[in-house]
């Protein structure tokens, strides 16, 4: 089945993290929203379809990579094929329909399309053209996986999305019960190559799986709890507590304590402070004893000023949704239901702003636009740091994301 996986309207809905990225490469539990949807209908052929700013990011780093033939924003040629929706969050194996059909949600979004359409584009995606419209006229298709609207959907997600991924591990062995450590339920604790685990820590898998990737090192007395996953090369410091329900991307510094969040590649919480029910985006920096609040004092629903709205997230325990190459001082408070924008840096004694547009540069004496110039000369040292190439590709998307920043995060008017 030759399979097409499309962003369309949606992707502001899921900023920060998707200024810089396609919405399908969003992490949930221990993979991305890709890799599952490449798991579970198993395609021989593969288009994606994104925006064009991030058509050559895909087919350099995503394409070239996936070990099944695949092209970026081509039209659909005469043939059926299946169009998912980027943000379709899999759990099973999905069984084709034997007939053309659309799964649309309850605001009359396509989800999942069987069709032959010969000339469809991802502008007609991404733009909601008549053609892409008149698709809503086919027959109604049940669905058969979850429809990730916003980011606090793969946070309430992610512990049954760590589960499930857990469920389906290959290659991986058992942390050997005989060492300077306690397991708890070890048979649900796993690991891969060259892992060190420190005198002291505590392994819990009594609630769900422990995943610990390649190389990665747990700090002694250090406590985790699954479900959770820990990724390649990740480092936690000793003493670090990671509650249920947490994902620690590759590369990863962290301590302190964590619960129920998702942490990208290539970020640091290296000191004491809370992160909660959050989602991290990749070379993030939060100075010591940055902490976020997860629960309102009313113990209500949590909102997030998102662009001029206010949206209700459905939610009582939600932290902070925080975009790429964010850099907080010490002590720095975040409030339960925060929204920080790509390349901000917050410098502030007093509790952050709960909405900061991408590039700002927060500090006591107020909000200030951080230069786009100076962002990208900061990235290119913190890369030289750990011999990381910022090349042209990383570049663009940073021009990109100022850009769409601008579109979508006007802040809401009191």
């Amino acid at each position: 089945m030759h399979l097409v996986i499309f962003e369309d309207d949606l992707w502001p809905r899921l900023a920060p993290l998707s200024l810089t990225r396609p919405i399908f490469t969003l992490t949930a539990g221990m993979s991305s929203l890709l890799e599952k949807q490449l798991r579970h209908i198993a395609p021989s052929r593969l288009t994606l379809w994104v925006r064009d700013e991030l058509a050559e990011y895909c087919r350099q780093t995503i394409a070239s990579k996936l070990g099944i033939p695949t092209t970026v924003n081509e039209p659909l040629p005469d043939e059926r094929v299946m169009l998912i929706h980027g943000a379709t969050l899999h759990y099973e194996r999905y069984q084709l329909p034997p007939t053309n059909g659309a799964v649309v949600d309850e605001q009359g979004r396509l989800r999942t399309i069987l069709t032959q359409s010969a000339g469809l584009t991802h502008h007609d995606a991404l733009q909601q053209s008549q053609r892409w419209q008149d698709l809503l006229n086919l027959p109604r298709l049940q669905p058969q996986a979850r429809m990730v609207t916003a980011l606090w959907d793969l946070i309430t997600w992610n512990r049954q999305s760590l589960t499930k991924d857990g469920q389906e591990l290959h290659g991986l062995s058992n942390v050997e019960s005989a060492g300077p450590y306690d397991l708890l339920n070890a048979k649900e604790i796993w690991q891969s190559r060259e892992v060190k685990i420190e005198p002291g820590c505590v392994l819990d898998g009594r609630e769900g799986p422990i995943v610990l990737g390649d190389g990665a090192t747990i700090g002694a007395n250090t406590v985790i709890k699954g479900p959770a996953y820990i990724g390649p090369y990740a480092y936690l410091r000793p003493v670090s507590l990671i509650r249920p329900g947490t994902t620690i991307g590759a590369m990863c510094k962290v301590g302190g304590e964590i619960s129920n969040s998702i942490m990208l590649g290539w970020s640091n919480k290296s000191h004491d402070g809370y992160l909660g029910n959050s989602y991290v985006g990749k070379w993030v920096n939060l100075g010591a004893l940055t902490t976020t609040s997860n629960v309102k004092n009313t113990f209500g629903q949590i909102s997030v000023d998102f662009g001029s709205q206010q949206i209700d997230t459905g939610t009582g325990h939600l932290g902070s949704l925080i975009g790429d190459h964010v850099k907080t001082a010490i002590l720095t408070r975040l409030m339960s239901g925060s929204y920080v924008g790509f390349n901000c840096m917050l410098a502030c004694s007093q509790i952050a702003p709960k909405h900061l547009p991408s590039l700002s540069f927060i500090t006591d004496d107020g909000r200030a636009d951080y230069d786009l110039e100076k962002a990208i000369a900061v990235a290119r040292r913190m890369y030289d740091l750990v011999n990381h190439t910022f090349d042209e590709l990383e570049e663009n998307i940073f021009r990109y994301a100022a850009r769409a920043a601008r579109e979508i995060e006007q802040p809401r008017q009191a």
